[in-house]
C-alpha cells in the first residue's frame, strides 16, 4: 500500500510540474473551449484528405523518435492520430512529449489519411493542450477489474472498458428512443411529486424523509401511479413518466432501492391492447438497440420474435393442486403447502397474506423457470389493488406481466375505475398492514376521491428500465446499467 502512495504521489508531483510548464507556455492549463469540427464518430466517416479540428482524451501514446502515434476517446469512440517533428516543428514536438500524458484532453488540427496498416488516422499540424489530468487513467491492458472500484469510480470504468461503455451508452440511447415511441403514439411525458404524503401505487416499504419547512415527514414515491391516473381523470387522454422510484428493500441482481421505470397510462384502452403495445415496444427497442431479435442474455439465446401465453391462475393451481380462487384464508393456504411438504412451515410463517404467500410461491416455482418471453395474465383478485376485477368473474383480474429470463419486465393491467372497489381494496390493505404486512399497498384517500369525481376506463403499465437494459445489453446486474449506482 504505501509503495503504490508513493507512486501515486510521485505521479501527481510530475503532472503538475508538467501543469506549470504548459501555464507557463500557454497562460492557461484548463481552457476554456474548442472550436471542433466533427465529433470523432462522425469523423470516422468521412474520406481522406478532408482537413478535420477534433478534440478527446488521449488514451494511447506511442513515441517512435520523429513520429508518435496516439488515440483520442469520447464516449462515441476513438480515432488514432500521428505527429511528425518535421510536419508541427521541433519545439511544439518536445513539448508535447514532454508535457503531454494519458488522460488529457487537447485539440488537433489535421487531415484525415489511412496508414499502411489500413488505420484511420489525423495527420496532425497543430495541437492544443485543453486540460491536463492531474491522476493516470487504470492501464491500459488490465483496465478496471475490481467491481467496487468500477462502481465507485464508473467515469474510469467507462473510458477503460469498453463493455461497460457500450452498455451505460446504449441504456441512455434506448431511453431516448423509449420515449421517442411514446411521442409518437401520442402519449405526454409529465411529471409526478417524487415527495408523497402516502407512498402508494406498488407493494414496498418506502423512504421517509423530513421536511424542515412544512415539519413533516415524507415518503419518497414507490410509484407515479396514482398521480397518473388522477391525470387522466383530469383529462390528459395518454400519459407517461420516466420515474426514479424508491423502494426500501433487499438488494440482489435484479432489484436496486433507487430505480427507474417508465409508466403510461391510456383512457378507453384496456389490458389486452396494452399487450400488444408492450410488445410492439419492446420489440422496436430491441430492433434498434441490437439489430436483431435473437439476442443472448449471459448464455441464453432469448428469441424476441415472438411470445408466450400463460394462464397465471391455471399455473397456479396445476402447482397447487386445488383452484387458488376459492381461498380467502390465508392460514388454510399456508398450511395447506405445508401439508403438500411444497415448504416447512418456518419459510411461510411470516407471510400474512393470500397475496403475499401466492406470489411468494410463484416466484420461486414458476417464475425461476420462465426463460423465453412470457406474458402471464388471470390473476386473483387478492393479488393487485389497484387492477379491475374481470366483468365475468369477479375473482380475477384483467392483469399481465412480461417475464423474460427469469425476471419480470412490466406489468400492466385494466385499471381500477369502481371507487367503490377501490375503497374497498384499500381498507382491505390497511388491515393487512395492520396485521404486520410491511410491503402492502398503502391507502390513498384522496385518489379514492379524485375517482369519486369519475375516471375513464384506462389501462397502465409500469416498465422497469433497468432491468430491460440489462437483458437487452446483456449485463448480469442492475448495478451494471446505472451510471452511478449507490454505494455504502
Amino acid at each position: 500500500m504505501a509503495e503504490n502512495q508513493t507512486l501515486s504521489t510521485n505521479e501527481l508531483t510530475a503532472r503538475l510540474q508538467k501543469a506549470e510548464n504548459i501555464r507557463l507556455r500557454d497562460g492557461v492549463v484548463w481552457k476554456d473551449k474548442f472550436e471542433r469540427s466533427h465529433k470523432i464518430v462522425d469523423a470516422r466517416e468521412l474520406p481522406d484528405d478532408t482537413p478535420v479540428k477534433l478534440c478527446g482524451r488521449i488514451t494511447a501514446l506511442r513515441w517512435l523518435g520523429k513520429l508518435m502515434f496516439g488515440r483520442i476517446y469520447d464516449i462515441q469512440g476513438e480515432i488514432q492520430f500521428s505527429m511528425s517533428r518535421e510536419e508541427i516543428g521541433e519545439e511544439q514536438y518536445k513539448f508535447m512529449k514532454a508535457n503531454v500524458d494519458m488522460g488529457d484532453f487537447i485539440g488537433i488540427t489535421g487531415v484525415l489519411y489511412h496508414t499502411t496498416a489500413g488505420e484511420l488516422t489525423v495527420k496532425v499540424s497543430g495541437y492544443e493542450i485543453l486540460s491536463k489530468a492531474l491522476r493516470p487513467l487504470p492501464e491500459k491492458y488490465h483496465g478496471l477489474t475490481d467491481m467496487e472500484t468500477r462502481y465507485r469510480q464508473r467515469y474510469l470504468d467507462i473510458i477503460s472498458n469498453p463493455e461497460s461503455r457500450n452498455a451505460l451508452y446504449g441504456r441512455f440511447q434506448m431511453t431516448q428512443n423509449l420515449r421517442d415511441f411514446m411521442n409518437r403514439h401520442g402519449f405526454l411525458e409529465i411529471e409526478t411529486p417524487i415527495m408523497q404524503n402516502i407512498a402508494s401505487g406498488a407493494a414496498a416499504k418506502p423512504f421517509v424523509t423530513h421536511h424542515n419547512a412544512l415539519n413533516a415527514d415524507f415518503q419518497l414515491r414507490i410509484s407515479p401511479e396514482l398521480f397518473l391516473k388522477m391525470a387522466i381523470g383530469a383529462g390528459f387522454d395518454r400519459v407517461y413518466e420516466v420515474a426514479k422510484d424508491f423502494r426500501n428493500e433487499g438488494m440482489d441482481a435484479m432489484h436496486l432501492q433507487e430505480f427507474t421505470m417508465i409508466e403510461w397510462y391510456a383512457a378507453y384502452w384496456d389490458y389486452k391492447k396494452n399487450i400488444q403495445f408492450t410488445w410492439d415496444m419492446v420489440q422496436e427497442l430491441i430492433m434498434k438497440a441490437r439489430g436483431t431479435l435473437q439476442i443472448e442474455y449471459q448464455g441464453t439465446l432469448l428469441d424476441f420474435s415472438k411470445y408466450e401465453m400463460v394462464d397465471y391462475t391455471a399455473k397456479m393451481n396445476e402447482l397447487f393442486g386445488c383452484n387458488i380462487l376459492d381461498f380467502d384464508d390465508v392460514d388454510v393456504l399456508r398450511q395447506k403447502l405445508v401439508d403438500e411438504g411444497m415448504f416447512p412451515m418456518s419459510e411461510l410463517e411470516d407471510l400474512k397474506s393470500l397475496a403475499t404467500l401466492v406470489d411468494y410461491v410463484y416466484k420461486r416455482k414458476i417464475r425461476v423457470n420462465i426463460v423465453q418471453p412470457t406474458f402471464l395474465y388471470n390473476y386473483p383478485t387478492y393479488m393487485v389493488p389497484l387492477a379491475r376485477h374481470n366483468s365475468e368473474d369477479d375473482r380475477r383480474l384483467d392483469m399481465y406481466q412480461l417475464l423474460v429470463a427469469g425476471g419480470e419486465l412490466c406489468k400492466g393491467y385494466s385499471e381500477l375505475v369502481n371507487p367503490i372497489h377501490q375503497a374497498q381494496a384499500f381498507e382491505d390493505q390497511a388491515k393487512s398492514i395492520a396485521g404486520g404486512e410491511e410491503e402492502a399497498f398503502n391507502p390513498d384517500n384522496d385518489f379514492v376521491r379524485a375517482m369519486e369525481h369519475g375516471f375513464p376506463p384506462i389501462s397502465g403499465v409500469g416498465m422497469g428500465i433497468d432491468r430491460l437494459s440489462m437483458i437487452v445489453f446483456n449485463q448480469p446486474t442492475a448495478r451494471d446499467v446505472v451510471l452511478f449506482p449507490i454505494m455504502k
